[in-house]
């Protein structure tokens, strides 16, 4: 997809020549000064009952008189802001994608804040949501929409902050698409070594390191947590290790680190049948870190950063790790692994561990960890967990400037007590309730080295039901919260 700024002439919008032209509507009533063909149209379609000023009602004309454009759709907004801006967009494109137009113009009329870099980065992401179409493993997915061309349009004074969206917005929604197609791959597609070379061509593309550690090099490195759940598959495990170098080496990196399960049966601890095939989403933290750092090296900031990916499966075999066992972290710390299907901390671990020989400014990971946060917080919010107020408040401003919500949880000490062992120096989990706590408790006692946050993903990787797919989220939040500390 293309997308470009274009300055409004004095002919208004009446002489924007395309194939569509959708105009995001704001206020109550038809706007005062709007191009006289606009609203005797509007005003119309208001008369007769056609369209309401209500958030995301949705107005489509065929060869509208007095307008250049073919086709016409009106579209209310609730407010100004980029995120109204987004679902607005987001109703239009509804109207449009199976039409036959091949290029879109885009105005905002009725509204007393002018557009922003942040209503920009809104109409791509809302492009890129509408429009994609999974089809790697279905020959039979219908054809690309011809839409593929956009063009937002606006007073030439506005040129610099729109461009610059755009371009940001490009980058973090090629980021998005690469993370949901990862994700919506099946395990026997998305293997460990698929996210391992996926890591390498986008180094090779892009011009950053990488490195993918297999068994032997991951036992060398001491990682006993994160090879006992890989113990039981067949499929190799990977370490994978991206190095985005933009600023001086002296300059401490931002580290993010990726729960990469490809699959997750939950082990000897087996998961119920129904909707187990949702489990090749469990490399959502993962997805999201390969599409951040493409992302990142499109935009070419100056820091640097490092993303880290632990990949395997978690299956049940005669190898596999038991409830009860017991195993040896990088950090040296002991676990007894209680539940075999909480396991996504036990790759983690190992990794969090591994970051500290970057001596990060900040690591963040991301996962997929817990169904206690969905029951938390729904399918809205990410879960956010950090006891740095600092960077607690830097990812939550990041998440509001994306559009990706997420949710501080609390990190109290007293949740820590449901981690104690008999047997080693902690279980892997604790009771039921506040199970997303303690599973950040149990991540906590391996960051002690570096400021820290934990985003729990499992309620927004993915969505289930008609549309089912991966999200790319946490993409824009994590791209935002990065380019936030240049």
């Amino acid at each position: 997809m293309d997308f470009e700024f274009k300055a409004l002439s004095a002919g208004g919008l009446a002489a924007v020549q395309a194939d569509a032209l959708l105009v995001v509507v704001g206020g109550t009533a038809v706007p005062r000064g709007l191009d006289k063909p606009f609203a005797a149209l509007l005003g119309d379609a208001v008369t007769q009952g056609d369209f309401e000023f209500k958030a995301n009602r949705c107005l489509y004309l065929h060869r509208p008189a007095g307008v250049t454009a073919t086709r016409l759709v009106f579209v209310a907004a609730a407010d100004a802001s980029a995120k109204a801006f987004k679902a607005a967009l987001a109703a239009g494109l509804a109207a449009l994608k199976t039409a036959g137009a091949a290029e879109l113009a885009v105005a905002r009329v009725g509204f007393d804040d002018a557009l922003g870099e942040t209503h920009a980065r809104a109409l791509v992401a809302a492009a890129g949501d509408a429009l994609y179409i999974y089809r790697h493993t279905k020959p039979s997915a219908p054809a690309a929409p011809r839409l593929s061309k956009f063009a937002l349009w606006g007073p030439a004074t506005l040129r610099a902050a729109l461009t610059k969206g755009l371009q940001r917005g490009q980058a973090i929604a090629s980021g998005v698409r690469l993370a949901r197609e990862c994700a919506n791959r099946p395990g026997n597609h998305a293997t460990p070594s698929h996210l391992a070379s996926e890591a390498k061509k986008m180094g090779k593309e892009f011009g950053f390191k990488v490195e993918v550690f297999d068994r032997k090099e991951i036992e060398k490195i001491g990682m006993g947590s994160f090879l006992a759940v890989a113990q039981g598959s067949d499929e190799p495990p990977r370490f994978i290790v991206m190095r985005y170098e933009g600023a001086a080496a002296t300059k401490a990196p931002i580290v993010l680190v990726g729960k990469g399960i490809t699959f997750d049966s939950g082990g000897i601890s087996l998961k119920p049948g129904g909707e187990m095939d949702e489990m090749k989403f469990d490399m959502g933290g993962a997805a999201s870190v390969l599409g951040t750092m493409r992302a990142i090296a499109e935009l070419k900031p100056k820091i640097n950063v490092i993303g880290l990916i632990v990949s395997c499966e978690n299956m049940p075999s005669g190898r596999a790790v038991k409830p009860g066992d017991v195993v040896t972290s990088l950090s040296g710390q002991t676990i007894e692994i209680l539940n075999t299907d909480a396991e996504g901390r036990l790759i983690l671990c190992d990794a969090l561990t591994y970051a500290e020989r970057f001596k990060p400014a900040a690591v963040v990971d991301i996962a997929t960890l817990t169904g206690a946060c969905v029951v938390a917080l729904g399918h809205h919010h990410s879960g956010l967990f950090t006891a740095d107020d600092k960077l607690a408040a830097q990812l939550l401003e990041a998440s509001r400037n994306a559009q990706d919500p997420v949710w501080r949880m609390p990190l109290d000490d007293e949740y820590d007590e449901g981690l104690k062992s008999n047997f080693a120096d902690m279980a892997n989990i604790g009771s039921r309730a506040g199970g997303a706590i303690t599973a950040a408790m149990f991540l906590k006692r391996f960051t002690a080295k570096y400021p820290w946050a934990h985003l729990d993903i499992a309620g927004t990787a993915w969505k289930s039901g008609a549309a089912k797919g991966a999200t790319g989220r946490p993409v824009p939040l994590l791209t935002q919260f990065i380019l936030s500390r240049v």
